[in-house]
């Protein structure tokens, strides 16, 4: 397999990742106090919505890499 298809199969993959999970959240630290021993931290999570649209242009595009014949460089 060259390793355009792989691109292919890799936008198709995170394209469709991408519309079924729809965002993701990590933690960060936000606070943090030490007072003698005691160690405070604070932890939020964020969340990043990822639009749908650039789930539909990873499908699409993976989609055409795959289909689409590339021709031979000689």
């Amino acid at each position: 397999m060259n390793p355009i298809k792989i691109v292919g199969v890799v936008l198709l993959v995170a394209g469709i990742i991408a519309l079924a999970v729809g965002h993701y959240s990590y933690p960060t630290k936000t606070h943090e106090a030490k007072i003698g021993k005691l160690d405070l931290q604070v932890q939020k999570n964020e969340t990043v919505t990822i639009p749908p649209w650039v789930g539909w242009i990873g499908v699409v595009a993976g989609v055409l890499i795959l289909v689409v014949p590339i021709p031979a460089r000689t």
